[in-house]
């Protein structure tokens, strides 16, 4: 028996797809889309509909329920709230040019591995007010980020986006990496999907390695590209976008 069980309830086996209709969650997620329909100008609706359609997929869909099985679906779920629906909601607020960059990428970075301490992940997974202080805790600090990269200079943009991308790839590679499986609640949850523990756990580390590190590293490869580009006049990446 597992010991513990999750905000998305317990582990699904493969084909049960279960939706997560918590009340009210659905009411925050009604209430943020009419907020947003009523209050953004087109292009920030659009960007602030983009993300919160990517946190119902992370916490509606059955992604939710899923990722109390596999730490690697929690992993794609992590990723879709650090690198997709923060820049998101990074890009549809307004700019705030007194961000502190180096400060918000040490704090993302922090936040993200601290919570993918076993110790910490395990918690999070037994206490529905811990998991919800670590998916507020992972996008706030995301969005921070991303809000910085928005307001800063070209240059420092790119250097900040690099060093995001070695945090994530290397926590992903000390996973991939590790010979034995360290998240005991998917200890017992990952045989029914065909993996075991350890093998969930290397999957689990090869995304984050891979696509999710590549999101920065492709961030940081077209602001270069405007930066060299025949543009060059432009130094800020507010300017680009």
């Amino acid at each position: 028996m597992p010991f513990s069980v999750a905000y998305c309830g317990p582990a699904p086996s493969p084909g049960d797809w279960r939706w997560n209709l918590d009340p009210a969650l659905l009411v925050l997620a009604f209430v943020a889309m009419a907020l947003i329909l009523w209050r953004l100008r087109e292009r920030n609706r659009t960007l602030a509909l983009a993300a919160l359609g990517v946190l119902i997929v992370v916490f509606i869909s059955p992604l939710c329920a899923v990722s109390s099985a596999l730490f690697s679906a929690r992993t794609i779920h992590h990723v879709l709230l650090v690198a997709v629906a923060a820049p998101l909601i990074a890009w549809a607020l307004p700019v705030d040019r007194m961000r502190l960059l180096s400060f918000a990428t040490a704090v993302q970075a922090a936040v993200f591995w601290g919570w993918h301490a076993p110790a910490a992940y395990e918690a999070a997974l037994s206490s529905d007010a811990l998991y919800w202080v670590m998916q507020v805790t992972l996008l706030a600090s995301a969005v921070w980020f991303w809000g910085a990269i928005r307001s800063a200079s070209l240059p420092s943009a790119v250097g900040h986006l690099l060093v995001a991308m070695v945090a994530m790839g290397l926590l992903g590679a000390l996973l991939t990496f590790a010979d034995q499986a360290v998240y005991r609640p998917h200890l017992l949850t990952t045989q029914d999907w065909g993996f075991t523990p350890l093998e969930d756990q290397q999957a689990a580390g090869l995304i984050m390695w891979a696509p999710a590190a590549a999101v920065y590293l492709a961030a940081a490869l077209w602001l270069l590209g405007r930066w060299m580009g025949p543009d060059s006049t432009v130094v800020r990446v507010d300017a680009e976008l």
